[in-house]
């Protein structure tokens, strides 16, 4: 495309279709582009670096992975219709998001123990995701302190992904450390009070936390810290033991119920004054409505990309009951099952206000650590962008549900789970 192009004078983000160029161009110069980021691709170089317990852990379903199929079969029914002739030398991948002007809007996934597939764990990704002005989302399970978190995402929109302990002053402290650290929204994730069955982990004993390994960001807890020496837990000669605390306070097993969210609610805005909340892993019409009657701010439609509940609605599904719903009385986003640039739109057009991508970067994460996070976040960025260009599309709030033709729901049970 032509560098110089006149859309580069008319928007306020990068012209992320130039990536798409400086690739092309590469081999001019003795290079080539770092890898392929077709998903299925992407997905088998992430599988030959990743030890097997970092593969088992990123790729696992629940059960037969029935839900992780439902989620791109879904997509399928929902066909684009490009527009013609449309003026897109004005285009912008611009949006806002809970008050903050983004890239474009996507952000990324909150997805734990990021150290099983880069020794720098989340601290590259935060650092990406700044840089690319995309919002980051930090899970309790997370392998780095919030504080340093906190620092690599300098200048950037970040919020916190909280799973609740049964430990009401562990629960303040978690919090408050993700306010000091510049974190801007909470988002409590209400499907994994435990993980799902996935017959992997379970049959290579595959639980990072049991063995010593991701649990940072609890260990560096003031208040956590000192239920490990009540409990005479050194994590330094103990690490199995500690990690095995702190993750059976995350994912206890023990389920709340909605009596506790106006709790977590004005803890949350008392302690990040009045800072939005949001609930995911919402998929019921009846849940939805129960969570903006008590006052969230956001709800994220989800199944946890397939890894919890076996045979559950397809994401995509679920959001176009909620959206229908309560779509005009809280902000709705999406996450689960993305792989490209053309599912961001369908979500869209679905009534989505924003798309969360996860697998994705993680494989990128896994092959080339921060470099890789980068390519395969700027490719998707550059995707979206030329799809815009060159389906008739010049700003995010023109994506809506006259975009697609859609087709019955009428999926067919498929024995191949990945790739799809």
């Amino acid at each position: 495309m032509d560098a110089d192009n006149p859309n580069r004078k008319e928007r306020s983000t990068p012209q992320w279709a130039l990536y798409q160029r400086e690739n092309f161009w590469r081999s001019n110069d003795g290079e080539t582009p770092l890898f392929n980021t077709e998903p299925g691709k992407l997905e088998d170089l992430a599988k030959e670096k990743l030890s097997q317990g970092g593969w088992l852990y990123a790729s696992s379903n629940a059960g037969q992975s029935t839900t992780h199929t439902a989620n791109r079969q879904a997509f399928y029914r929902h066909r684009i219709i490009p527009r013609m002739l449309v003026d897109t030398n004005h285009r912008d991948t611009t949006w806002s998001c809970f008050g903050h002007t983004v890239a474009a809007p996507i952000g990324f996934s909150p997805i734990g123990i990021n150290k099983i597939y880069n020794p720098a764990g989340e601290l590259p990704v935060a650092k990406v995701a700044a840089e690319l002005n995309l919002p980051y989302c930090l899970s309790t399970a997370g392998s780095q302190p919030i504080e340093d978190v906190g620092k690599a995402n300098e200048g950037g929109v970040r919020f916190f992904q909280l799973y609740m302990p049964h430990d009401d002053e562990l629960t303040v402290s978690l919090l408050k450390r993700a306010v000091d650290s510049g974190f801007t929204a909470c988002i409590l994730t209400v499907d994994t009070w435990q993980l799902g069955w996935r017959h992997d982990d379970v049959q290579n004993s595959n639980y990072a936390f049991y063995h010593g390994q991701g649990a940072d960001l609890g260990l560096s807890d003031p208040v956590f810290q000192k239920r490990l020496a009540a409990d005479g837990i050194d994590p330094k000669t103990m690490p199995n033991e500690a990690g095995a605390k702190w993750i059976d306070n995350v994912w206890h097993g023990r389920a709340h119920d909605w009596s506790k969210l106006p709790w977590l609610i004005k803890t949350w805005k008392q302690l990040s004054g009045g800072k939005p909340f949001a609930i995911k892993g919402i998929q019921h019409v009846e849940d939805a409505k129960k969570a903006v009657s008590l006052g969230v701010d956001g709800i994220v439609v989800s199944n946890h990309a397939g890894r919890q509940v076996d045979g559950a609605i397809a994401s995509l599904d679920a959001l176009e009951n909620i959206v229908a719903a309560v779509g005009d009385q809280t902000y709705i986003m999406f996450d689960s099952g993305v792989r490209g640039a053309s599912d961001v739109v369908k979500a869209l057009a679905l009534g989505a206000k924003f798309v969360f991508v996860g697998r994705l970067w993680v494989w990128g994460l896994s092959i080339a650590g921060e470099h890789g996070v980068r390519h395969v976040m700027k490719s998707l960025l550059a995707e979206l962008d030329i799809l815009m260009n060159v389906a008739g599309i010049q700003s995010i709030d023109q994506i809506n549900r006259t975009m697609l033709e859609s087709y019955p729901k009428s999926y067919q049970a498929m024995a191949n789970k990945a790739k799809l």
